[in-house]
């Protein structure tokens, strides 16, 4: 092969520049308002902070209430057990259900994937008033257990439709020859089919977490006491009808996307490729 000329490669570098810049813009200008102490929303280009300060940053991680709680903390935590609960029962129900939609073949089969399917067609916020009722009566407004039921109610059919659709792609192959083996349903399942579908298993556990991580809607609805909030409700305090602290509301942002970012790196090894290419022969 020949090899690109000079003058090819600098155009190259210098588009990959330019379209760099242009997809960071607007997160460096973000950091320059949760870096600037002024509340005010800044117009200009430069999205480098003249006077930079952690004072933001230090007030919204340090927010605590008239007796004292650290807040925070209990955004926090709240946040995270609501994600990480929503993607474990996700996971855990979906895998189970995908895999039979893959495998077997029972009355109401297509009539059940036309359901799930459905369920997506609707935001979850049209559902709002039926939910709440429901939680309601189940004692659970305000509490995390509720919103976990809540937001289990749309993750579950879009894991299932995602690991169905990667179930589809293992080769059938695989599963008679453990039979052979003398492999059962359940060991095929957990110790061949699992395995095989870790990638899949990771990119919608990790869009399951990111969902319940950014849903505001339903959780300023179910959620009531300033302890029980999460940081996407939080974020909303600092936007008010007359008046809007840009420099706590960015700080608070950065805050609430470093756990995503941070996920995202640990997992990028398996969100790449799949782990069956190869595994039959002929």
């Amino acid at each position: 092969m020949r090899k690109p000329s000079l003058l090819r490669v600098a155009l190259a570098h210098a588009t990959l520049l330019v379209a760099s810049a242009i997809v960071l813009y607007p997160v460096l200008w973000v950091v320059k308002m949760a870096l600037t102490p002024s509340q005010a929303f800044d117009l200009s280009l430069n999205p480098l902070p003249t006077d930079p300060s952690l004072a933001n940053f230090r007030e919204i991680l340090g927010a605590t209430d008239l007796k004292g709680t650290w807040l925070f903390g209990h955004w926090l935590w709240n946040s995270l057990v609501l994600a990480v609960t929503t993607t474990i029962v996700g996971i855990a129900m979906a895998t189970t259900a995908a895999y039979a939609f893959s495998r077997f073949v029972f009355p109401g089969r297509e009539g059940g994937l036309r359901a799930l399917l459905v369920t997506q067609m609707f935001p979850g916020v049209v559902m709002a008033i039926p939910l709440y009722i429901l939680i309601d009566k189940l004692g659970l407004v305000n509490s995390i257990s509720g919103l976990v039921l809540v937001y289990s109610t749309t993750s579950i059919p879009f894991c299932i439709y995602m690991l169905k659709g990667y179930f589809d792609t293992i080769p059938k192959d695989l599963e008679e020859a453990a039979v052979i083996d003398g492999a059962g349903r359940w060991t095929i399942f957990t110790r061949l089919i699992l395995p095989l579908a870790r990638p899949a298993i990771v990119v919608t556990a990790l869009f399951s977490f990111m969902t319940a991580w950014n849903e505001y809607i339903l959780a300023a609805t179910f959620l009531q006491s300033e302890t029980a909030y999460t940081l996407p409700v939080v974020l909303q305090r600092y936007i008010g009808s007359f008046n809007t602290q840009w420099g706590l509301f960015a700080a608070g942002s950065i805050v609430v996307s470093l756990p995503v970012m941070l996920l995202f790196f640990a997992l990028q090894r398996h969100l790449v490729g799949g782990l069956t290419a190869g595994g039959v022969k002929g």
